[in-house]
């Protein structure tokens, strides 16, 4: 998969943990130069690297869970609990993976090779830009409950979690 993938800290061990860390052309499944130029393909949704009847999800994809999590937990800014998986508590995760999301805190990695945060946080891609060289994506801390979106570098290499078509 070339440099638009990676395990963290290149350790095979965490992609079996935490899965691959994507750039955001590579998980759109676009060229790679559309890491640093618009797209401007936000209108559709993007199978990317997911499977077949599957794509990258949007934010209104990932609002849409979030305030489905939030409504049905009476609770405001606390999907990120409700969401992470149970396997975290001993990075003070505390997550109840109540709908089987099982988030995990894969960290991120930077295209110089500098890696940060697996255990701390999870970063996981939209499909949509900020500008030409920034794409948005939803993060979840170690400890926290809230789940919150920004956006960062298309260079970044962040999760991905796909959503059935």
């Amino acid at each position: 998969m070339g440099d638009g993938s990676k395990c963290y800290n290149d350790d095979p061990a965490n992609c079996a943990k935490y899965g691959r860390l994507y750039t955001w052309a590579t998980a759109m499944g676009i060229d790679a130069k559309y890491n640093n130029q618009s797209w401007n393909e936000s209108d559709v949704k993007h199978r990317g690297i997911c499977p077949s009847s599957w794509h990258i999800p949007s934010g209104d994809d990932w609002k849409e869970l979030i305030n489905y999590v939030e409504s049905s937990n009476g609770c405001s800014a606390c999907a990120a609990k409700y969401l992470k998986a149970t396997s975290e508590r001993d990075s003070n995760g505390n997550g109840e993976d109540k709908y089987g999301f099982s988030a995990l805190p894969g960290g991120f990695g930077y295209s110089n090779g500098y890696f940060n945060d697996v255990g701390g946080s999870g970063y996981w891609w939209l499909d949509s830009e900020s500008s030409s060289n920034y794409a948005y994506y939803w993060r979840m801390l170690y400890p926290g409950e809230d789940v919150y979106s920004n956006y960062y570098y298309k260079t970044s290499l962040y999760s991905v979690r796909c959503l059935q078509d």
